[in-house]
């Protein structure tokens, strides 16, 4: 496994005492825009190796009895039907899933702002749904000019138009199913109207990419960009915080380019003076908790190779123009960067030209490789799967784990009943066949018992696997590259 690099307990501690100074800076109230994924960010632990993919919902647990959240998202990703690629839900699902979510963690979610508010079918159903679910549900328009005429924003036809959102709290998080949606701009209304009735607020915002404190073309710096692709976001010195403090810093464009629009607004509401710079506004405390600069670096590289994999792949896909993976190849060559540092790569590629066939290489814990090639029973990650089960159990590779008498009645099934055309197993289907082979056979049971240590396996295929392939893979919490090749010529795949 990647050798750890991130104190996790001492960003927990560090995190959460500056969030709470911070609330005192505002005199006891504090809107936190909260960026990035609040469950589940595997980006960060995987370029930050010691951080848990739920640190950040850890450190709001400790502050829950302070905390409330907002969830932010806007009218036209509820139209538009917009969907999450990582998740394939819809943004107003996930809306739901962050509820249930937070709600699962003791945190109080006290309601749902609609952004750039339109009365539109789609949105007026969604409303009512939200509310028939027993959720307070706000309004928030769009403002003509927005961000640039100031004035007009900063107003009782701009901010004063929407609806305010009664909190309770010190600590109110604002966040959303995905970027776009408006978190920036319900936290600046906040202001406005608290500010209006006497109340004493300000705003934060919390990232952990770009790392500030950490050189600009530092590798975790660098994987931001890549991650960020498909967005055009860009790290840039922040020239405000260098020219107030003498100090280089770190942000991405959209931050330093609104911040003189931010900082005029805040100067209208009267909030203004609390920052001097985008950087003064974050209260990201990740880069003090990195022990292990090598091991950080390392594991960013990777985590660069492997987003240009998905780039090309969605490029071959007809997912994206090919813009997002050739921006990504640029920021490899800028570092020096190969996909040759991939360990998996070239074991895949070396497997698939001496047999002809689709190969899944996978790296495991303990450095080892194993192989598999596609065969008429089993595809090549299936394969894979199997034989990575059998090292990690110390099992003969000799030792047959499923029969070829329990295969081909799974593959008649696919075949001659639902209509598949192609027989091997997929991984989904090999796993529930060693579930079931298991009961009788102590080897198969033995098998099972390892499927916990393919977490944080690498794992590379010579070919574009199938999407519940590809789904499987990422269950069990493998971190899957792929060719941007399909297996066959065809024009449709499935």
């Amino acid at each position: 496994m990647a050798k750890i690099g991130f104190d996790n307990e001492k960003y927990l501690k560090l995190q959460s005492e500056h969030i709470r100074k911070r609330i005192n800076t505002f005199g006891g109230k504090l809107y936190l825009e909260f960026g990035g994924k609040l469950f589940d960010d595997n980006h960060a632990s995987r370029v930050l190796p010691g951080f848990q993919p739920d640190s950040k919902i850890r450190m709001l647990s400790e502050l829950k009895d302070d905390a409330e959240i907002i969830l932010v998202i806007n009218a036209d990703a509820i139209e538009q039907n917009k969907v999450r690629g990582d998740l394939g839900i819809t943004y107003g699902q996930e809306t739901l899933r962050l509820i249930d979510a937070f709600r699962g963690e003791g945190l109080y979610v006290s309601g749902v702002v609609i952004t750039c508010y339109d009365d539109t079918p789609a949105v007026s159903v969604f409303r009512s749904y939200l509310e028939a679910l027993g959720l307070k549900v706000y309004k928030h328009y769009f403002i003509p000019g927005y961000p640039s005429n100031v004035e007009a924003i900063v107003s009782e036809q701009g901010y004063g138009r929407n609806e305010y959102i009664e909190t309770t709290r010190s600590l109110i998080v604002v966040t959303a199913p995905g970027p776009g949606s408006g978190k920036m701009a319900t936290c600046l209304s906040q202001l406005y109207h608290d500010h209006k009735r006497g109340i004493q607020s300000g705003y934060a915002k919390f990232e952990t990419f770009p790392i500030w404190n950490l050189p600009l073309k530092h590798p975790v710096n660098l994987a931001y960009e890549a991650a960020t692709a498909d967005l055009k976001d860009v790290n840039m010195i922040d020239n405000f915080h260098l020219e107030a403090y003498g100090e280089t810093a770190v942000n991405y464009n959209r931050d330093i380019e609104v911040f003189p629009v931010l900082s005029r607004m805040l100067e209208l509401i009267g909030a203004g003076g609390a920052y001097r710079s985008p950087t003064d506004m974050g209260v990201n405390m990740a880069g003090f908790c990195i022990f292990d600069e090598e091991a950080v670096k390392n594991a960013s590289m990777q985590e660069i190779v492997r987003r240009w994999y998905t780039a090309a792949c969605n490029q071959r896909k007809g997912l994206s123009d090919g813009a997002e993976a050739d921006k990504i190849m640029l920021i490899m060559n800028n570092a020096g960067i190969t996909t040759a540092i991939r360990p998996v790569t070239l074991p895949a590629l070396q497997k698939a030209n001496a047999t002809h066939e689709p190969a899944v290489a996978i790296q495991l814990g303990d450095g080892r490789i194993v192989t598999g090639r596609t065969s008429d029973l089993l595809g090549s990650a299936s394969a894979a799967i199997l034989n990575a089960l059998k090292a990690l159990a110390g099992i003969d590779d000799g030792i047959e784990l499923i029969s070829r008498q329990v295969i081909e009645p799974v593959q008649d099934l696919k075949v001659q009943h639902l209509g598949n055309k192609n027989p091997r197993m997929h991984t989904d289907e090999l796993l529930i066949a060693l579930s079931i082979c298991a009961v009788t056979d102590p080897y198969a049971e033995l098998a099972m018992q390892q499927l916990e240590n393919l977490k944080g396996c690498e794992i590379h295929s010579t070919v574009i696997l199938s999407p519940v392939d590809e789904l499987t893979l990422k269950r069990l919490g493998m971190n899957l590259t792929c060719e941007p090749v399909y297996e066959t010529n065809a024009l449709f795949h499935r």
